[in-house]
């Protein structure tokens, strides 16, 4: 499940890219399809760094091949300022109680003109998921907060030279499936309904038929799980 849309990066070959907090990789595999990039994710989990390193280097389809994937702390990250002329950072900080450090790196890192892409969840159905199940947010590795748009972009305006040039919502079919893992227990895998919803998602995903990609994009403005944004360094 991809929240970015790399059309909109107008990456070209020789780009250097970071997806910080890259999980096992889903924004990695991405951008490998893409030619001529450097591409280097960190995550602070080591087994989701080895699992990313894994499925980089089992991609048939590879067009970037030059990859690097590293544990490391969002907060302190391990590059010299404007280093990346790309940095993408998808539904991480509302995980981390020091966020505003977190997002002060991403901008530290990044080139001039160089281009930043926040991701975290929308309020609406966030707000939905914390209502019916307080584990959504109590349990270890859960959402600390919940974001609103106007507070994003006021963090991102504290950062000098930093606009933000679109904002783009998505993923408006995996809000439903969210509300009713917290009803029936976020730990319940065996559920009738959500084993049949998540084998509807993953049907979507591999195959992307057209009437359910044109559904959810009709969806995307009014649930849409995901709030990204699009912003450039000067």
């Amino acid at each position: 499940m991809v929240t970015v849309d790399y059309e909109k990066l107008n990456l070209t070959p020789g780009s250097v890219v970071l997806d910080a907090g890259c999980g096992s990789g889903r924004h990695l595999r991405g951008l490998a399809k893409l030619p001529g990039l450097k591409i280097v994710g960190i995550d602070r989990n080591p087994k989701d760094v080895e699992d990313a390193k894994a499925s980089l280097a089992n991609m048939p389809d590879a067009l970037s091949k030059d990859w690097s994937v590293m544990t490391a702390d969002i907060t302190v990250l391990p590059f010299d300022d404007a280093y990346f002329d790309c940095v993408i950072c998808s539904e991480v900080l509302e995980h981390i109680p020091e966020h505003e450090k977190a997002l002060a790196e991403l901008v530290r890192v990044l080139k001039p003109k160089g281009a930043l892409v926040v991701s975290v969840p929308r309020y609406f159905s966030e707000r939905i998921c914390w209502m019916i199940s307080p584990a959504y947010s109590n349990d270890e590795g859960g959402h600390i907060r919940i974001y609103k748009k106007k507070q994003m972009q006021r963090m991102f305006e504290q950062h000098s030279g930093m606009s933000c040039w679109e904002i783009s919502y998505k993923h408006a079919l995996h809000a439903p499936y969210w509300w009713l893992k917290c009803l029936v227990g976020l730990k319940n895998e065996t559920h009738l309904l959500v084993r049949l919803y998540k084998k509807f998602l993953e049907w979507d995903i591999m195959k992307k038929p057209r009437s359910v990609r044109l559904a959810e994009e009709l969806l995307n403005p009014f649930i849409g799980k995901s709030i990204v944004f699009y912003l450039k360094k000067g």
